[in-house]
């Protein structure tokens, strides 16, 4: 299938052909190009990275960055590879070995693919020499990775290519590069969905209706803002508390497990294509006034379990006392949670705006931590306050686990056999 692309914006020209002879912005050392989500970005600026490197240099090494290279092989390697090959270029992917050798008319290069997921991903890209590198979600990667791989561009000539969705003002690339654009003899491009002209209005409608808060400030407007007030200020008692159905198709556990803090059970089901916390279970010691031990919360999970049959129990993967006591007495199955904080608040935001997660009315303490849970404020960072986060953290967990899934993503279950 040929690709069919509309006519480029004029944003999206100038990230093709900045570096072209004759360009105003020939002499910049590098393109940044941020902003909002599906705002066409992406596409125009790999492109743009291979004809350049294909009209600065020939038998030369690049890289191409993202924050894992499952990610980076799904939004930028697949759809690049596949308008390279319709203009004529030959492209040859050694999965195994994560590069891609590219020619054309006689002339050929190869680019490496990264992962910069944490800081020793540093450690890959060391000793190497470029000739110049493309960061896609640059503000994902940890700035070790970042500055590693742009010493490796010691070639004369060589240039990078950022693109990013916005994150908190005080994020160190927003500081060190968008600040300073100009300082850093950069090319910055600010995009919105505007500048998309494949993107139908449909599409755009429903993106801002998907987003609010924070996430609507970055991902829509596209835009450096710090996270303020209510996490979940989309969370309403009218739209999003329902009577439990009856019957379900399916259930699941989730479970933030604490001795001293509180522990949070929820048990969910799905029915109609929604998922219902339909009941929970909410122990807090200090309220209490004692603790309760693994065995005594595991009953508690038993009893909030009833009869039904539960096709995973979903556990933060600290909890290594609990998750044993559960598999020792070998009824449910673990599911260890994805706990990336702020990817699963995002998508929490997102299920909530959808409507895909419902609760009973009786889940007093999820309803109450609804109204409290809030950023932190004049840190610098983007962080929940750690407090009323408990049964927050267990929805977290269910919707990050179950609803979410996706990329780099596996169960581990633990049974005992019989």
């Amino acid at each position: 299938m040929k690709a069919e692309f509309a006519p480029f914006s004029k944003k999206q020209l100038m990230a093709l052909s900045w570096w072209c002879r004759g360009s105003p912005h020939e002499g910049k050392d590098a393109l940044i190009c941020d902003g909002a989500v599906r705002s066409g970005k992406t596409l125009c600026m790999s492109l743009s990275f291979v004809a350049w490197a294909f009209y600065a240099f020939s038998n030369r090494s690049f890289a191409l960055c993202g924050k894992t290279v499952t990610s980076l092989r799904r939004n930028v390697v697949v759809p690049l590879l596949g308008v390279l090959k319709e203009l004529g270029f030959h492209c040859e992917e050694r999965v195994s070995k994560n590069y891609i050798d590219i020619t054309l008319a006689g002339r050929g290069n190869r680019f490496y693919l990264f992962g910069g997921k944490d800081e020793s991903s540093a450690a890959l890209i060391q000793g190497m020499t470029l000739g110049g590198v493309l960061f896609d979600e640059v503000a994902l990667m940890p700035r070790s990775f970042v500055e590693q791989a742009l010493a490796r561009c010691s070639v004369a000539g060589s240039k990078y290519f950022f693109n990013c969705n916005p994150e908190h003002p005080h994020h160190w690339f927003y500081l060190e590069w968008i600040k300073k654009a100009r300082e850093k003899n950069a090319l910055l491009l600010h995009f919105e969905m505007s500048d998309n002209p494949s993107l139908a209005l449909g599409i755009v409608a429903r993106y801002q209706s998907l987003y609010s808060g924070v996430f609507y400030e970055r991902f829509v407007k596209g835009r450096w803002v710090a996270a303020q007030g209510l996490v979940y200020p989309m969370f309403e008692a009218g739209v999003h508390l329902r009577q439990a159905p009856e019957r379900c198709e399916r259930y699941y556990i989730s479970c933030d497990y604490g001795t001293v803090n509180p522990s949070s059970f929820g048990l969910w089901g799905l029915a109609q294509g929604c998922w219902h916390r339909l009941r929970e279970y909410y122990f807090d010691s200090r309220r209490e006034g004692f603790q309760k031990t693994d065995e005594e919360h595991y009953l508690s999970l038993e009893e909030l379990a009833g009869g039904c049959l539960i096709s995973g129990v979903v556990v933060d993967p600290s909890a290594a006392s609990f998750i044993e006591t559960i598999r020792r007495h070998g009824r449910f199955s673990v599911l260890k949670a994805k706990n990336d904080v702020l990817n699963g608040i995002r998508r929490v935001c997102d299920a909530l705006k959808a409507r895909e997660i419902l609760f009973d009315p009786s889940c007093k303490d999820s309803i109450r931590e609804f109204a409290l849970y809030r950023w932190e404020e004049g840190t610098g960072r983007d962080a929940p306050v750690k407090e009323n986060d408990h049964a927050m953290d267990d929805i977290r967990y269910f919707v990050s686990t179950v609803l979410e899934g996706g990329e780099d993503d596996f169960f581990v279950t633990s049974a005992v056999r019989t």
